[in-house]
């Protein structure tokens, strides 16, 4: 029997799955993008300083991390150091997002994979209560609080139009959690609907909108700068980040982590299922004042975090062995092509090789090994990198879950590393923000270097 889910729309939907069963058991599966995007076609021929406008549109969730890897490929390319002040910008408009989403995406994307809305109906609010008091500190505990959310949910129910709820394994015996459990994360589903309205107020300060920010710039940013300035980023708007930040912060260390470790602890099976290829690869970000990274690059092979390997990003390359794409060896990306291939006639190019081939995608590869990225490699390699932070955080989930490091390598591992480079990061912007209040107070109000702005002032190519 074979299963499709076309598309999986809480990844935005440029995803196909097709799963083939046999006795209860997947025996051959298949991940393909079935809708043709082209990024790199569209920007032929375009200003090389417009690109990340264009880029960053590949996606309606990560968006800044494309427009970033955009401006930084054109100021490599012509040799620019951007001024400390958009730096400082950057990394606060990137960890915003990196927060935001991984945020997003236990309760509002993942969440229903594992909280059963119908249980949490039978919840003991008083139970609820105890349960929450003994996760953190967070003040919405009281058994008065629980009892309203509970009857929210009720009359939602009641009400028949369950939207998003309409179509769940709800009652599954895969679902474990108590109904107190599923009661206290509904109410942080809940609770961060309103946390992320709040949230994304720093993009709009910081990048003129959310979800896809305006204010990139090849040389640095398009956020002026002026302490009394009514028209720029001021005393008074740094100010409302400093509360943002705060806010943002305690909501991940009392509500986010806490529910993903009681998660982790509560799906124990989970921490031996899906451990993925076992090679990681993180790039390395967040660049301190000293040009070195918050988060380290390296490679780790094997399922081991005590082999770090330089990255050599030479070593990259494209597939597109099963892609509907013209042949050929694999290619570093920067000499990459994009040539579709179409098997019916011309025109009106109707059909594609679905027998050999099976995706819009290239499939990147490291030195020809499959690489995994995300957040369990960029918190494994700063593990492996013996980044304190990044020990102390891994280290303490461990003893939290009663796992050894290999049980990282799991569906619950990826999961409660998103949630300790959430906090990581969340950490890190009040500190940001200091940096750049202390340059606005010496009058340091530069943010952008348009020295080499102009082609003329271009390298030969």
């Amino acid at each position: 029997m074979k299963i499709v889910v076309d598309p999986i729309t809480r990844i935005e939907g440029h995803l196909r799955i097709e799963a083939e069963i046999s006795s209860g058991r997947v025996t051959d599966a298949w991940s393909s993008s079935p809708m043709f995007r082209g990024i790199e076609t569209v920007l032929a021929g375009r200003d090389p300083r417009d690109a990340w406008v264009f880029t960053q549109r590949i996606c309606g969730v990560c968006t800044t991390v494309s427009a970033l890897a955009s401006v930084r490929a054109v100021e490599n390319a012509l040799g620019i150091t951007i001024p400390d002040n958009a730096r400082i910008i950057r990394n606060l408009m990137e960890a915003a997002q990196y927060v935001h989403d991984h945020v997003v995406h236990l309760y509002h994307l993942h969440g229903p994979d594992w909280i059963d809305l119908t249980a949490a109906l039978t919840a003991d609010p008083a139970a609820a209560s105890s349960l929450q008091r003994s996760l953190s500190a967070w003040p919405n505990n009281s058994t008065e609080y629980f009892a309203a959310v509970k009857a929210k949910l009720q009359a939602f129910v009641d009400s028949g139009q369950l939207g998003l709820f309409a179509n769940a394994y709800w009652g599954h015996p895969a679902y474990t959690l108590s109904p107190e459990s599923n009661l206290v994360l509904m109410a942080h589903y809940l609770e961060a609907l309103d946390w992320q309205r709040e949230f994304v107020k720093i993009h709009a300060i910081l990048g003129g909108k959310n979800p896809h920010p305006q204010t990139y710039l090849v040389g640095g940013m398009a956020t002026a700068l002026d302490p009394a300035g009514a028209n720029a980023l001021n005393d008074t708007s740094v100010a409302m980040l400093r509360v943002l930040a705060k806010q943002i912060r305690t909501f991940v260390e009392q509500v986010y982590v806490p529910d993903l470790l009681h998660l982790g602890r509560e799906y124990r099976p989970w921490t031996s299922v899906g451990r993925g290829p076992g090679n990681l690869l993180c790039y390395g970000d967040f660049p301190g004042r000293d040009g070195r990274p918050l988060m380290p690059s390296g490679v780790l092979r094997g399922r081991s975090l005590n082999r770090l390997e330089a990255l050599d990003q030479r070593r990259i390359t494209e597939d597109v062995t099963r892609s509907w794409y013209a042949q050929g060896d694999p290619l570093h990306p920067s000499v990459g092509v994009t040539e579709p291939v179409y098997t019916g006639p011309t025109p009106p190019y109707d059909a594609l090789d679905t027998a050999a081939r099976y995706s819009w995608s290239k499939a990147p590869r490291y030195g020809n090994a499959v690489m995994e990225v995300g957040p369990l490699a960029r918190m494994a390699v700063a593990y492996a990198a013996r980044v304190p932070r990044a020990r102390q955080l891994v280290d303490g989930a461990l003893r939290s879950l009663r796992i050894p490091a290999s049980g990282l390598f799991s569906t619950v591992g990826r999961m409660v590393t998103r949630a300790l480079e959430t906090q990581w990061l969340a950490e890190q912007l009040g500190g940001w923000l200091d940096e750049l209040a202390g340059n606005m107070a010496a009058g340091d109000l530069a943010v952008t270097d348009n020295a080499k702005w102009l082609p003329a002032s271009w390298p030969a190519t």
